[in-house]
């Protein structure tokens, strides 16, 4: 394998996520040696990952997780989603600055921070970046029961996660909070990443429109190269229902809950949620804006506290 040409800083990438610099490909197939199957020269002639291919992109994100986090064993089945670790740490710092407002402008760690993640998956990837990246404990739900099972699978293979992430199964597919907090806990914040397209149909365009992109394919059933099952990509009424129903039980747990927070994937949805955060009579919310590569997102978080 021939050296990598330096490409400059992934300058949308947060300050202090830890792959801003390029990918030392030649670090990373030392880690996972299966990778080295899967680089080729990109179409600017710079040796890269095949992004296409499913199996090459979750080999990837399991080598960046070992080798700059620290998790050797991160295993799941193939059809669930495989989230990048880059963009997923970037959640997790921006959560961090947001929670330094009130700590003297110093970052809070250790696990006296406890964070809710709404729909962890199969991965398990939000509660186990901010475990090896802050030290903070979590609460981890899902509906889906095999996804609970498999993330108890990657805590008890790693030892920094024990202890750490406590799995509950949210057993009422419509709701977000009811069912999962109990009325004595108080926690720091909660972060989702809902499920954005609202039919099968939908999905597949979408999946069409990003393969097409990174490698010029247009077939007409292409492979999810981020792989993802039905309830981790689609639900009734788009992201826009599931942060409304959101959004409606968080008042009921303000006070329990500093920060409310999710990813808002599309930005035609802004402008309903802050009518329906008014509504909800929240103290304060604001946009955090995120993005990687050309993708730009954001993060929508809100208190019912002062």
């Amino acid at each position: 394998m021939s050296s990598v040409k330096k490409t400059p800083l992934k300058s949308k990438l947060h300050p202090r996520n830890r792959n801003r610099e390029p990918y030392d490909l030649k670090a990373l197939v030392k880690t996972v040696s299966e990778l080295e199957n899967h680089i080729k020269p990109n179409k600017y002639g710079v040796e890269s990952i095949d992004f296409a291919n499913p199996i090459a992109v979750k080999l990837l994100n399991k080598a960046l997780l070992h080798l700059y986090y620290g998790i050797k064993n991160w295993e799941f089945p193939d059809d669930n989603l495989c989230p990048p670790i880059p963009g997923r740490a970037d959640y997790l710092h921006y959560l961090a600055d947001l929670l330094m407002e009130n700590k003297s402008n110093k970052i809070p760690r250790g696990n006296q921070i406890i964070g809710l993640d709404i729909g962890t998956g199969a991965s398990c990837i939000y509660p186990i970046l901010g475990v090896t990246a802050y030290d903070w404990n979590f609460i981890a739900t899902d509906i889906d029961a095999n996804s609970i099972a498999s993330a108890k699978n990657i805590i008890e293979a790693n030892e920094s996660l024990k202890g750490k992430i406590e799995l509950r199964l949210q057993i009422n597919p419509n709701s977000i909070f009811n069912g999962i907090l109990n009325v004595e806990e108080s926690i720091d914040f909660t972060m989702c990443n809902p499920p954005f397209h609202t039919s099968r149909e939908k999905a597949l365009k979408g999946t069409r429109r990003k393969v097409k992109n990174i490698s010029g394919s247009t077939k007409s059933n292409p492979e999810l190269n981020f792989a993802g099952i039905g309830n981790e990509l689609i639900t009734a009424g788009g992201e826009a229902k599931f942060i409304k129903t959101m959004i409606r039980e968080s008042k009921s747990y303000g006070a329990q809950c500093r920060w409310f927070t999710t990813l808002v994937s599309k930005q035609d949805n802004l402008n309903n949620i802050y009518r329906l955060l008014k509504k909800a009579e929240v103290s304060e919310f604001k946009t955090i804006p995120m993005g990687t590569g050309n993708k730009s997102s954001r993060i929508v978080a809100w208190t019912f506290q002062t």
